[in-house]
């Protein structure tokens, strides 16, 4: 079998890569009937010399290849057909702008594997770039409190070295006593949130005690979506929430109004009722920084007006005005909404994504392929039943 690590061609440039140099010369002295090849790139945080001095070897052209593995969405002209392909395609969920991209898939006969589409047992997504979003969304959050603060001065998440220079820059922030910090989600963003927060040693509190007026020592409260919504008077919350979300709506603001810092980290359907409003952040005396990871824009949270960027991750939501302003304005709340935190760190995330893919995924491939074929959108120049839904959207 030969796997092919492509180059990523998407614009924007991505330095993330599925799998690092290590992990390349792992999986063939693991797995001797398995040879990988790396297109050569200059793009990738991985140099074609660092790969090449682990005797793998790296060409431009790898056309011969069985798999191909990268991690953003393959422009059309770099298709191959009759070939097996893992990438992010942000087509589940039938977006508009990558219509043209599965209507080429189909033509080209490609099998298309999609990280997102990797589910185990229980449903739950085996493999992704959420844990570090929420690290560097975290580490990006403090930061920006930092600043609209005063408080103290650390660099932008891109400027490291590594996580570890991350986790000695947060571990020499000291927050004021009585700092409230709000968490949505219980998902593997979310996690990557915790490592941060008990990193810096500040506390978890239950919902009565983060609404106390005094509080001696920086505390944090994590909510899920059952927390947060409040609605029809049954047993089975998630069975009828999800058939009728119409019917709840948000209280998420009743802890709002207590955080200093509230950071995003749930996952949010677009028929779900909105969590934050304009009114609501026109009366809110008290926050001063909203570290959107989820970045859902003109959405859920409304001071959620754009994408940020790693290289200018922070703007200013004027509280009154619900525009755009400078984040030190005294009428704003500075907004951390940056939608690919994980290339901030691109060495780092590529080291924890290869891993899971080496762990969970290539065992899959290399044996009966249940999990990969449940996994495809596309088999033999056609939608999988699973994903027939998706119909309509290449009409």
């Amino acid at each position: 079998m030969k796997i092919g690590v492509i180059r990523e061609g998407k614009v924007p440039t991505d330095k993330r890569v599925a799998l690092t140099p290590i992990q390349c010369k792992e999986i063939q002295t693991r797995y001797k009937d398995v040879s990988i090849y790396v297109q050569s790139s200059n793009i990738r945080c991985f140099k074609d010399s660092e790969y090449l001095k682990l005797g793998i070897d790296v060409k431009e052209d790898i056309s011969f290849c069985d798999i191909f593995i990268g991690v953003k969405e393959v422009p059309i002209d770099m298709l191959i057909e009759k070939k097996i392909y893992f990438f992010f395609s942000h087509t589940i969920k039938m977006q508009p702008y990558n219509k043209n991209l599965l209507k080429e898939i189909i033509k080209k006969n490609i099998q298309l594997v999609d990280y997102e589409t990797l589910l185990d047992e229980d449903n739950n997504r085996i493999i992704g770039f959420g844990r570090y979003a929420g690290i560097v969304g975290a580490y990006n959050t403090f930061m920006t409190y930092g600043k609209k603060t005063g408080l103290y001065e650390i660099p932008f998440a891109h400027k490291l070295e590594g996580k570890s220079e991350l986790d000695n820059l947060l571990s020499t922030i000291n927050l004021p006593n009585d700092t409230r910090i709000l968490l949505t989600g219980k998902g593997r963003v979310s996690s990557g949130v915790l490592e941060v927060l008990r990193l810096m040693n500040i506390r978890s509190v239950d919902k009565q005690e983060y609404l106390k007026s005094k509080i001696k020592k920086p505390v944090y409260l994590q909510l899920d979506f059952s927390e947060y919504y409040i609605g029809e008077k049954n047993n089975n919350f998630e069975v009828n929430f999800f058939k009728n979300p119409q019917n709840y709506k948000s209280i998420l603001n009743k802890y709002l109004d207590k955080s200093d810092i509230f950071i995003a980290g749930h996952f949010h359907a677009s028929e779900n009722p909105n969590l934050i409003t304009r009114d609501d952040l026109s009366k809110n005396h008290k926050t001063k920084v909203i570290g959107d990871i989820s970045c859902d824009i003109n959405g859920p949270i409304a001071s959620t007006l754009r994408a940020s960027t790693i290289d200018n991750p922070v703007y200013g939501y004027h509280k009154f005005e619900h525009n755009e302003v400078d984040f030190l304005d005294d009428s704003s709340i500075a907004i951390m909404a940056v939608d690919n935190l994980p290339c901030s760190l691109p060495k780092d995330s590529s080291n924890d994504f290869g891993k899971v893919f080496i762990d969970r995924i290539l065992p899959d491939i290399i044996g009966d392929q249940s999990i990969i074929n449940n996994a495809s959108i596309t088999k033999e120049g056609r939608l999988t039943d699973k994903y027939q839904y998706l119909s309509n959207y290449i009409l």
